[in-house]
């Protein structure tokens, strides 16, 4: 029996994918193939590589700071000085590129063709208003679906989110952020050729009255991204859902506790998912 997993997207708290996947393969769960939306798709494409946890981790800390340098509250103080902004975001998702095509290189990977794990990868093209699926899976046919795109661009245009990130502009497509049509993308997990899905996300965060443009605009995200992936949770075989709640999307410094909350709550989900699995 084949198992995919799907990784939904998060900000920082993407590292919680790297401990949930340290957690499942200490337990003997085999994942064949993955796919990741946004912070799910730098997890994704990195374990697709074959790296270890061990490893992604380190990776995760060492570009934690380039990758995220600008926090979105800087958009909202950035709006006072027109001349601070840039179109559609306040500077370049050119550094999440970089660091992926980094540790590609390390493992002799270019092209998302090169790695032999399947893998999808959803992004949002706003030239078309549709979604766009980066993808090693030659059954997986269609005008959304694109084979030949280096990795680091593959993650880049899934990673971009709109505000802090200007648009990638790739070809023909204007990318932003994936989680905008698909933010944890089990259906593409399932056509990449597995039995049975685990799809990991992040709970939803706690009740209490917003204060801040900044916090109001984090809550309404939640709150749109969980309306969204409704379906895709119906399509899981088993869905870990890491709480979360207090650790906003870009806090850096909340790193190392998502990975590790990742790991242990996962670890509370194991006979479940194992019972899932049958």
């Amino acid at each position: 029996m084949k198992v995919g997993l799907a990784l939904s997207g998060g900000g920082i708290r993407g590292a919680a994918h790297i401990g949930a996947i340290k957690a499942l393969e200490e337990n003997g769960i085999k994942i064949d193939a993955v796919s990741g939306t946004s912070a799910g798709s730098m997890v994704a494409a990195l374990y697709a590589m074959r790296y270890t946890t061990d490893e992604i981790i380190k990776i995760f800390n060492y570009f934690s700071k380039s990758v995220m340098a600008i926090s979105p509250k800087d958009i909202f103080y950035g709006m006072k000085e027109v001349r601070g902004v840039r179109l559609g975001g306040i500077t370049s998702s050119r550094n999440i590129e970089l660091a992926i095509d980094e540790a590609a290189k390390i493992k002799k990977i270019k092209n998302i063709k090169d790695l032999e794990m399947p893998i999808a990868i959803p992004t949002t093209d706003l030239i078309t208003d549709r979604e766009i699926i980066f993808t090693n899976c030659e059954d997986a046919k269609g005008k959304k679906y694109i084979h030949d795109i280096e990795i680091g661009k593959a993650v880049r245009a899934s990673s971009t989110f709109p505000g802090m990130y200007a648009p990638f502009e790739y070809n023909k497509y204007q990318f932003v952020d994936g989680g905008i049509f698909n933010n944890l993308p089990t259906e593409e997990t399932r056509k990449l050729g597995v039995d049975k899905v685990i799809s990991i996300k992040f709970k939803f965060r706690t009740p209490r009255k917003q204060n801040t443009i900044y916090n109001i605009a984090m809550k309404s995200l939640d709150i749109m991204t969980e309306n969204l992936i409704k379906e895709s949770i119906k399509a899981s075989d088993y869905v870990v859902e890491i709480d979360l709640r207090d650790v906003k999307p870009f806090s850096i410094s909340k790193l190392e506790f998502c990975y590790k909350e990742g790991y242990m709550q996962t670890l509370d989900n194991i006979i479940k998912i194992k019972k899932a699995l049958q």
